[in-house]
């Protein structure tokens, strides 16, 4: 999926809309809960050198909350890497470049959002 793909995902299964908050990073946003405005997912371009991955420029990332337990089964799968920004433990991140499979993706966007609903 593309950022594009899992916006549109994001907006019709959750009705997340992407907020773009830092002046200095213009496409990174996040995606919050509309009840308790809690984020699920955050998403940003990274340097690719810096994902210790081959190639020039940036790539599209996106962190989700996982939890330590399922992260483990997810590392191994195309695309998913730790987290990039946020606490490596209980967050994982994929690529938005086609590398990861849609369905890992609408998995852990699925993991996430219950993850972080509250009560």
């Amino acid at each position: 999926m593309t950022r594009e793909e899992v916006l549109a995902y994001a907006q019709d299964r959750y009705g997340a809309e992407p907020e773009y908050l830092w002046e200095k990073f213009p496409t990174g946003f996040v995606l919050r809960h509309q009840s308790n405005r809690k984020w699920f997912a955050v998403s940003m371009d990274v340097r690719r050198d810096r994902l210790g991955l081959e190639g020039d420029g940036l790539v599209c990332v996106m962190d989700v909350k996982c939890g330590p337990l399922l992260s483990g089964s997810y590392l191994d799968k195309p695309g998913v890497i730790p987290a990039w920004h946020m606490n490596k433990s209980q967050w994982i991140g994929f690529l938005l470049d086609g590398t990861a499979e849609d369905e890992t993706i609408k998995e852990l966007l699925e993991i996430s959002y219950d993850l972080t609903k509250g009560k």
